[in-house]
């Protein structure tokens, strides 16, 4: 059985949970976040404890047990805390700054590299040198972290471009190491 699936999914005060079918609904002080779940799991809400239940072993069940519980707990975890990801940027005049709802960013390029903010992501630049979002949506969070990061992936020689906080990017040698 799965050891993640398994575990229930505790709803701090001021978090409310609907349940309607496969459709899963959480509301707390951040905002509501909706989602569609498999419609084979059997999700039970006891008081403060929601339980995600599978309805037999086969292979798809197995697997859609721990996704469902962990899809619902990030919504909780969601509309609660929030996520958050922290770009770094590294090279010489590489720079961030934020314009309005847009991130502006000097990437080596021969125009400014300009990222309008979208809905549910909030963008902070506390220096030139670091971005971080935020947001209430995991995935989204994470998509925009990664389509920002697309804009100039950190180079194997120098390192330079945009990487994410604690990532680390191996240094090639370059041609003249090879003698």
């Amino acid at each position: 059985m799965s050891r993640i699936g398994r575990a229930p999914i505790a709803i701090p005060a001021g978090v409310e949970v609907k349940i309607d079918g496969s459709h899963v609904s959480v509301k707390g002080p951040k905002g509501t976040l909706e989602r569609d779940v498999d419609p084979a799991m059997i999700l039970e809400l006891e008081g403060s404890t929601l339980h995600v239940k599978r309805p037999n072993d086969e292979k798809r069940s197995c697997a859609m047990h721990g996704l469902t519980r962990t899809l619902v707990n990030d919504m909780v975890i969601g509309v609660t805390q929030g996520f958050s990801k922290a770009l770094e940027i590294q090279g010489v005049g590489y720079r961030a700054a934020k314009e309005g709802k847009n991130l502006v960013m000097n990437l080596g390029y021969s125009h400014q590299v300009i990222v309008p903010e979208i809905d549910g992501i909030e963008i902070e630049v506390p220096d030139a040198n670091h971005v971080i979002i935020k947001g209430m949506d995991k995935q989204k969070v994470g998509q925009f972290a990664a389509d920002t990061r697309k804009k100039r992936p950190p180079e194997p020689y120098k390192g330079k471009g945009i990487r994410y906080q604690g990532e680390v990017v191996r240094i090639k040698e370059g041609k003249t190491g090879a003698k």
